[in-house]
């Protein structure tokens, strides 16, 4: 069961502004991952769910985070269906991330009361998103469109709140082009989820990159 509410989520997303994402086959890594990213100050992440037993790896990690480390605020992403949804909700989930805009997945997770993110990428897309209650829409794919893109979508919708995931880096420019554009968090996989020359995840560089982001993101913020 979900140990924060829809809102909770919301708000947390919009007041950090980063969302990480990442998945891996192994638990002990996916720990480590997680308490590199919490302790450069992350409080949510999208364990995207993209294995077989992927969901055995998230029950795991989610008892760790609710053990270990406090405020940490665990949710699934890559999923396509309801039943996958009511899954991971039972698992402990605190929001649901999908690559499209399902019905079905709307009905599930508004009736726990839980957070869910489709991916939409048009505003026909989004205005129907937003007519079944979901708070924050995901501009997927966010690397096929641009900080200007949103501005458009903000124009003549100003309510929508947006979280590109894709297209997007840690870094000055690409972060201050995408809040200066309207967004409310963005979401961040391998190029936050950094590894060394050998393929390991570098544990260090992740805990930097994600400090780095979120001090930047609540420097623009607080403009």
């Amino acid at each position: 069961m979900a140990q924060f509410t829809r809102i909770e989520v919301a708000n947390l997303m919009e007041n950090t502004g980063l969302v990480p994402l990442f998945y891996h086959d192994d638990v002990e890594v996916s720990k480590k991952v997680l308490k590199a990213c919490y302790d450069g100050g992350a409080r949510l992440l999208e364990f995207t769910s993209r294995g077989d037993f992927a969901f055995e790896i998230f029950a795991e990690l989610n008892k760790y985070a609710l053990s270990e480390l406090p405020g940490m605020v665990l949710g699934v992403g890559s999923i396509t269906d309801a039943a996958a949804a009511s899954l991971y909700m039972q698992l402990g989930a605190n929001f649901i991330v999908t690559p499209v805009l399902r019905e079905d997945i709307a009905t599930v997770c508004n009736r726990r009361k839980v957070l869910w993110s489709p991916g939409c990428a048009t505003l026909t897309e989004i205005a129907r998103a937003e007519e079944l209650g979901c708070e924050i829409v995901k501009l997927f794919p966010g690397d096929a469109y641009s900080p200007s893109y949103v501005k458009a979508i903000k124009g003549p919708c100003p309510w929508t709140s947006i979280m590109p995931t894709g297209g997007v880096a840690p870094t000055e420019k690409s972060l201050k082009s995408w809040f200066d554009a309207g967004v409310t968090c963005v979401g961040i996989g391998s190029k936050l989820i950094a590894k060394n020359d050998q393929g390991y995840f570098d544990y260090a560089e992740i805990e930097r990159l994600t400090a780095f982001s979120v001090g930047y993101i609540k420097r623009i913020k607080n403009r």
